[in-house]
């Protein structure tokens, strides 16, 4: 049987390494945290990020990288993207040669503005892949239904892993889009975060629903600008993970910025929570990538600003609601490139 690898235990990975274990799969789940091995290895519940549920027995647990992964077939990456980087450099030396590496983390890398893909690729010429999908942890544990996108160029590789994650509720579809699933996992969290924003000043139906159509618009003309299929966006790691981000209350990410809407400093949100919030970091590297490549991206522009440089977010939906009018499907065109700077 294939030793699947799974690393980091957030809620995610936590729920991710259950669901296979109980297919009777060789499943390892390496945590960062001694604390949260203790606790899998003594009661089986991780008390910190996935209370509710109870780990199978046959579930591996440890915090040893190096064992967590020597002779697994596919790792499963699970970790913030900002700190994939430094994790990747770590277990790499201890891989098969040809074992997959499926990405399930969403986000974008600061300062590199790199997707987690993006990264691998320049340590490896292994097999990746990108999970992303509509797919919150304490639904899947409950066993409610669930369908997601497994990414992978290879079409042997996609039915592999497609048969590998598939359960009688959790349901997988394949794409070949791998930069297009990941930009769209990684945008919707900064859109989260602008849904939160408005249902916390008290916006109303209307306005979280232009918010997530327009959104979406933002998150297609990024992806047309780096390739992306332009269909990958209206599907599950689209649209489906947008329209579930921001509309539910179990969102870090939309509960960022309802706190946000209602007065709070990003500061003292950040420090109370105990997961992750990948939008918020996401939000300065979109940002600063839709700079870079002469794309508009006006609500992504506002909820960095909001985040990183104390805008009011009553005024940025005022600003929001007061630019230049124009058709709803514009084509945007680039600047020339200034010739003194490259």
């Amino acid at each position: 049987m294939d030793k699947i690898s799974i690393i980091g235990a957030g809620s995610w990975g936590t729920a991710l390494s259950g669901m296979l274990a109980e297919k009777g799969l060789d499943v390892t789940l390496w945590a960062f945290e001694e604390f949260v091995v203790n606790d899998i290895s003594t009661s089986r519940i991780n008390k910190t990020f996935l209370p509710e549920y109870t780990l199978p027995a046959n579930l591996n647990i440890t915090s040893d990288l190096k064992q967590a992964v020597t002779n697994a077939a596919i790792i499963i990456l699970v970790v913030p993207t900002q700190f994939s980087r430094a994790i990747i450099k770590q277990f790499l030396p201890y891989l098969l040669n040809d074992v997959i590496i499926v990405s399930a983390s969403k986000g974008l890398e600061k300062n590199t503005l790199q997707t987690q893909s993006q990264i691998l690729k320049q340590y490896t010429s292994f097999t990746i892949a990108v999970l992303s999908g509509p797919s919150f942890a304490k639904e899947v544990i409950r066993k409610l239904p669930t369908a997601v996108t497994i990414a992978v160029e290879n079409e042997s590789d996609a039915s592999r892993l497609q048969e590998i994650f598939t359960t009688d509720f959790f349901r997988v579809y394949t794409n070949n889009d791998i930069i297009g699933v990941e930009l769209g996992g990684s945008i919707k969290n900064v859109m989260a975060i602008a849904s939160g924003i408005s249902d916390g000043l008290g916006l109303g139906l209307n306005a979280r629903a232009a918010l997530i159509t327009r959104g979406l618009e933002e998150m297609g003309r990024l992806g047309a600008k780096l390739g992306a299929n332009p269909r990958t966006f209206s599907g599950l790691s689209g649209l489906g993970d947008l329209i579930l981000t921001c509309t539910a209350n179990m969102s870090r990410n939309y509960t960022v910025g309802f706190r946000l809407g209602k007065g709070e400093k990003i500061k003292d949100i950040t420090n109370s929570m105990k997961s992750v919030a990948e939008g918020v970091e996401t939000s300065q590297s979109v940002f600063e990538l839709s700079k870079k490549l002469y794309v508009e991206m006006p609500i992504v522009e506002k909820v960095y600003n909001v985040i990183y440089n104390n805008l009011n977010p009553a005024k940025a939906v005022r600003d929001l609601m007061s630019r230049n009018l124009k058709s709803e499907f514009f084509i945007q065109e680039a600047p020339p490139l200034d010739p003194a700077k490259g």
